[in-house]
């Protein structure tokens, strides 16, 4: 009962304890009033003697009613009264606490309700963020996937609006870079041969001996050189002899086949070769080292530049070594074509070593894959026998450097000097065995003819002509072409 009283409510508390009080008390009433009335009592058959066996016994009667004094009757009655009453106030406080316990069971009852309610609506709150973040993420995820759609396609149209424009200003470039046409470089040359020549035929003379010896000084004039021009003379005098000329008129015609043959060096008959340099030999590992070399002033730094830019632009890798230690500000001028060209170099101080520079640049081409190598070397007169012997150790040293190279050995000739050229042509290929040429200056000179004489004597083919200042004038030699612009 105590631990009952103490779960219930403070009211309630109150009310339990002053109920069993009252029924304490009562209960305590009621034990005294029994045991007053057993001390009254009559005593119990087991008490009483035994009948006397002779005597009949009597009847029983009935026991005479007690009667109590009325004042413990009172308190009897006043008790018995207390103990109903006791006994009503405790079916009542029964009655009311179960009053309680239904109600309180059904306030739990409505609490587990009311709490299952809230778990639920928790529960599908709970789902309902869940659902409703979840479509967040999936409409920013498709917000920033449409973000960086649009975000490529507007790159891929500016890079596209870009390629135009870098295109358009290449073309336009190209356009005001166009440099000079073949035709446009040898205009001096038809000039003076061209012109001297046509005139010749134009005269409509009978091919006799004084027109053979006036085409003859015609031919000289060209700085073809002596040789070159008496073997062109003779072609014209065998076809005279086996009647395949019937007038002047067919000179010029065959003038032109023959001049085509002599500079087609390497080409097969019907074919058209295009110059520039011979790829490097099958199972020849890179990189293609090139050994440039000339007199003084004949362009050799420059033609180096182009050259760098020409094959940059057709997608190989250059490296330029500045092995001209010698002349003043030679690496200077090198460097900026190296920078024009967007090419390396490799350079040593004024008047070191150039064997070592060249050395140097020929390992780091072969360290970093570089497909091409450019070799400068200082300009030195080819009548000095010291200086070609520099030239030779040059060579040797690219030979140690990388097995087989130098590839290519190119002279660089000045068209302007002439039937000279012819003679520096001679004495480079006698000490480095030139393996090509390239002649500049084509377009400030009547004397491209040249050209000719060194096909012809020396047998070294033409990789490539200068016709002007810029990048674009360094033109690869194709024999053909050269022919058409000479004689047209």
């Amino acid at each position: 009962m105590p631990l009952l009283a103490l779960a219930l409510p403070a009211d309630t508390q109150t009310l339990v304890i002053a109920v069993a009080l009252l029924i304490a008390a009562a209960l305590l009433i009621a034990l005294l009033a029994r045991v007053a009335v057993g001390r009254r009592a009559p005593k119990p058959p087991s008490e009483l003697p035994p009948p006397k066996p002779a005597e009949r016994p009597e009847p029983p009667r009935p026991p005479a009613p007690v009667t109590l004094p009325p004042a413990r009757a009172a308190r009897e009655q006043r008790a018995r009264d207390e103990l109903r009453t006791a006994e009503d106030a405790l079916a009542a406080a029964e009655a009311r606490l179960s009053s309680d316990a239904a109600t309180r069971a059904e306030v739990d009852r409505r609490r587990r309700e009311v709490s299952d309610a809230q778990r639920k609506v928790e529960y599908e709150r709970r789902k309902l963020t869940e659902a409703e973040e979840s479509a967040r993420r999936d409409a920013e995820v498709a917000a920033r996937t449409q973000a960086e759609a649009a975000a490529r396609t507007a790159e891929e149209a500016r890079l596209a609006a870009e390629r135009a424009a870098h295109e358009e200003a290449r073309r336009k470039l190209a356009e005001a870079e166009a440099g000079r046409t073949l035709a446009e470089g040898l205009a001096k040359t038809r000039s003076g041969f061209m012109a001297r020549l046509n005139a010749f035929v134009g005269a409509a003379k009978e091919l006799d001996d004084s027109t053979l010896a006036e085409l003859e000084e015609i031919l000289f004039s060209a700085d073809v050189g002596v040789r070159t021009a008496t073997r062109l003379l003779e072609s014209v005098r065998e076809r005279l002899k086996r009647r395949e000329l019937s007038d002047v008129t067919l000179v010029k015609a065959a003038l032109r086949e023959e001049v085509e043959r002599i500079l087609s060096l390497g080409v097969a008959p019907g074919e058209s070769g295009h110059g520039g340099l011979p790829d490097l030999p099958p199972g020849t590992p890179p990189p293609d080292v090139v050994m440039v070399v000339g007199v003084n002033g004949t362009g050799k730094t420059t033609t180096i530049g182009k050259l760098a830019a020409r094959l940059k632009h057709a997608g190989k890798s250059v490296i330029l070594g500045a092995g001209d230690t010698f002349r003043a500000a030679a690496g200077e001028q090198l460097d900026v074509w190296a920078d024009r060209a967007g090419v390396p170099m490799v350079r040593g101080k004024d008047g070191s070593d150039p064997g070592a520079v060249l050395f140097d640049a020929v390992a780091r081409a072969k360290a970093e894959g570089v497909q091409v190598v450019l070799c400068d070397t200082a300009g030195r007169l080819h009548t000095k026998a010291n200086l070609m012997e520099e030239l030779k150790r040059l060579k040797r040293t690219l030979e140690k450097a990388h097995a087989g190279s130098p590839h290519e050995i190119l002279l660089v000739v000045d068209a302007t000097t002439g039937q000279n050229a012819i003679a520096q042509a001679r004495q480079f290929h006698e000490a480095l065995g030139v393996t090509g040429f390239v002649l500049t200056k084509l377009d400030g000179t009547a004397k491209g003819g040249v050209i000719i004489g060194i096909c012809d004597e020396l047998k070294i083919p033409v990789r490539y002509v200068g016709v002007g200042e810029k990048v674009v004038d360094l033109k690869p030699f194709d024999p053909h072409e050269f022919v058409e612009a000479l004689f047209s």
